[in-house]
Parts: C-alpha cells; structure tokens; sequence
C-alpha cells in the first residue's frame, strides 16, 4: 500500500461583501488619484456575498480556495473537494487509494449534516478514494491546521 496519501484540512473562511467597500489593504497610486468606495458596508449596496472555501494540504503545505457566489452549503463543500481534487490532488497524488480530511464539527462540512454525507459519499464512489473524516469537537476548531494557515501582507 502507497503510504503517500493525501491529507487535507478543510473550512469555510469568512464570508466578505462583493462590491465597492472599504478595504484596509494598501493600493499605491499617482498621487491626487483615488478610488470612490461605500463608507458603510450596508448589504444591501453588496453585489453578494463571496464564500471562501479553504482547502490546505497538510503533506505539502498548499492552500486551495473556491469561492462561491451563493451560500455554504453542503453541495459547495463537496464541489470544492472534487474541484481541488481534480485540479491539484490526483496530479501530485497519482497513486492515491485514500483521502483523509480533518474539519470542525460545524457549517456544511458538520457531522450531523446529512446532505455533506451524501454528497461526499458520491465523490468518494466517482473519485475511487476512501474517504476518511474527522471532526473536531464543538469549541476545538482552533486545533484544525487551516485555521492557522493565513497569508500575510
């Protein structure tokens, strides 16, 4: 058995408004040049919500992020699994017989949401792995090793 299998660690970021808003990174510009935003981050100025959907492969040290449009949903979880399985995962881990994801126990990824069973079980049976989960417990998700991958400007 190939002992290089991937191992992932999975989150929903926080969510972040679509649309002219404040910001607190830096932009350089000519000077007397300067971008008009939205003083107040009211919703309803907001274009909708982005979703970021993390996905940090503890074996190589690499981040993934989906961004959604919509909702944190159990479909979206799953879809960002299988996008970043497709498009990293079975390139660097050719031989892969397994999947091990850790996640906290809440959001669309929790261990009581039916649908993410489902969902996972049905890109388990497309992808060939065995797929193995584990959930934090309630009020340990600071343990989970995407919580601490942040890039830093």
């Amino acid at each position: 058995m190939n002992g290089n299998q991937p191992v992932i660690s999975i989150d929903t970021k926080k969510k972040e408004l679509i649309g002219n808003f404040r910001n607190a990174g830096k932009e350089w510009k000519p000077k007397g040049e300067y971008d008009e935003v939205n003083v107040y981050d009211f919703m309803q100025l907001a274009e909708g919500k982005a979703v970021p959907y993390g996905i940090y492969d503890m074996k190589l040290n690499e981040g993934y992020v989906n961004v959604g449009i919509d909702h944190d949903t159990a479909e979206f979880a799953v879809q960002s699994i299988r996008k970043w399985w497709n498009l990293m995962g079975k390139k660097r881990y050719p031989d892969a017989k397994r999947l091990m994801i850790t996640a906290d126990g809440g959001g669309s990824n929790g261990s009581r949401v039916k649908l993410w069973k489902i969902e996972l079980q049905e890109f388990a049976s497309e992808s060939n792995l065995e797929i193995t989960v584990y959930h934090f417990p309630p009020g340990t998700g600071k343990w989970n090793k995407i919580e601490h991958r942040h890039s830093h400007s």
